[in-house]
């Protein structure tokens, strides 16, 4: 690695990015945190699960519909896919222009929504939704005279969760948010599903879920496998995978040297991945310090969204929702011509043995169910 830490390689940024700010490592460590969730969503895509994801959409617990978390990401049953179609690019290209080109169920209401706003992509852009379902529109192709998408109807029922976890720090001193993050992580985790984590008096981790009001109880990693190779209709219903995403950076520790918020984290996950030091550091030697040129339009949209204190700002656009267009295409060819690297970055941290191979099987067991007859 290029780089001995990425606390060196934050204190760099708040240098060259961010050298006028009143805490430019601050400034630097948040711009750390987009990072994360940036590449969570671009391997999401490359995985194949586009046409299923959904961004910081309210999660409710089980049980307690009124109460909901938003969350980075959510994965969702697909219920029609609007193929291909072409629009003029009359920028902004809002949920109104898109609707006349689709035959969206009446119940269907429309967003406020843009698409592509200046040459700014809204991904997993949410352009109406009812009371069992969201549309969503994403683009294939932006042309100079018009530009090609495609739509889709998922259910708001979300039969995976992604969240990415991350505290900054000044020097060796964790950040004071550290274990209250996790704690957060901890609980939307744990109340989201309806297969619920308990423990016994042996200390280990058994599960249960409920069948029309009969408890069904047993170890937890043997009631999860089940749900997700044979579940039957009443137990996918409500059944919500949870995956947590956390970088190292001093405050989680290793992989191999856990802390307490980590361990936190990882009994209260169904899968918990570690993003290590040297993946983070990768992508940011790859993209924004010594970019190809195909992928040279990531590292100007990131200083673009970052403009010197006291000049005018219009719209960020390098984060996990709202992305340059071109910085867009760009990222999807990096995540293509290098997910074999890209997903050496991870390291699994529960369950123990697992690999990143098995979560890619499992999304796609779980997306593959038939879930028209399960909802």
């Amino acid at each position: 690695m290029a780089y001995q830490s990425i606390d060196e390689l934050q204190t760099l940024l708040s240098k060259e990015i961010f050298p006028d700010r009143q805490d430019s490592k601050k400034a630097a460590g948040r711009a750390l945190g987009t990072f994360i969730e940036t590449i969570v969503y671009y391997l999401l895509r490359q995985w194949g699960e586009n046409d299923s994801i959904a961004i910081e959409r309210p999660l409710a617990e089980y049980g307690q519909k009124e109460i909901t978390h938003n969350v980075e990401f959510t994965l969702h049953p697909i219920k029609k896919v609007y193929k291909s179609f072409i629009i003029p690019t009359n920028a902004p290209l809002t949920t109104k222009k898109l609707a006349t080109n689709l035959q969206l169920p009446e119940t269907i209401e429309l967003t406020t929504n843009k698409v592509l706003n200046k040459n700014i992509i809204q991904n997993a852009c949410v352009i109406g939704s009812d009371k069992e379902s969201i549309v969503i529109a994403s683009p294939d192709s932006i042309k100079k005279n018009n530009t090609s998408l495609h739509a889709y109807i998922l259910s708001k029922h979300a039969y995976a969760m992604i969240e990415c976890k991350r505290v900054g720090k000044e020097g060796d001193a964790k950040g004071p948010q550290t274990i209250e993050k996790a704690k957060q992580g901890a609980y939307v985790a744990k109340t989201t599903s309806s297969l619920q984590k308990v423990r016994n008096d042996k200390g280990e981790l058994d599960g249960i879920y409920y069948i029309d009001g009969e408890p069904h109880i047993g170890p937890y990693s043997q009631l999860l496998n089940e749900i997700i190779t044979n579940g039957k209709p009443q137990q996918l219903k409500d059944f919500t995978l949870s995956i947590g995403v956390v970088s190292n950076h001093g405050n989680w520790f290793t992989s191999s040297n856990p802390n307490k918020e980590m361990k936190v984290l990882a009994q209260s996950y169904d899968w918990l991945l570690f993003l290590t030091d040297e993946g983070l550091s990768q992508f940011i030697i790859d993209l924004l310090r010594s970019p190809k040129h195909k992928y040279k339009a990531v590292h100007d949209a990131f200083v673009d969204s970052y403009p010197p204190a006291g000049t005018t700002k219009t719209a960020n656009v390098f984060t996990k929702k709202h992305m340059e267009q071109t910085a867009h295409f760009a990222l999807e060819a990096y995540f293509k011509d290098n997910i074999d690297k890209i997903e050496k970055w991870f390291n699994v941290i529960s369950p123990n043995g697992g690999t990143l191979e098995d979560l890619k099987h499992i999304l796609k067991t779980l997306k593959n169910k038939n879930w028209e007859k399960i909802l």
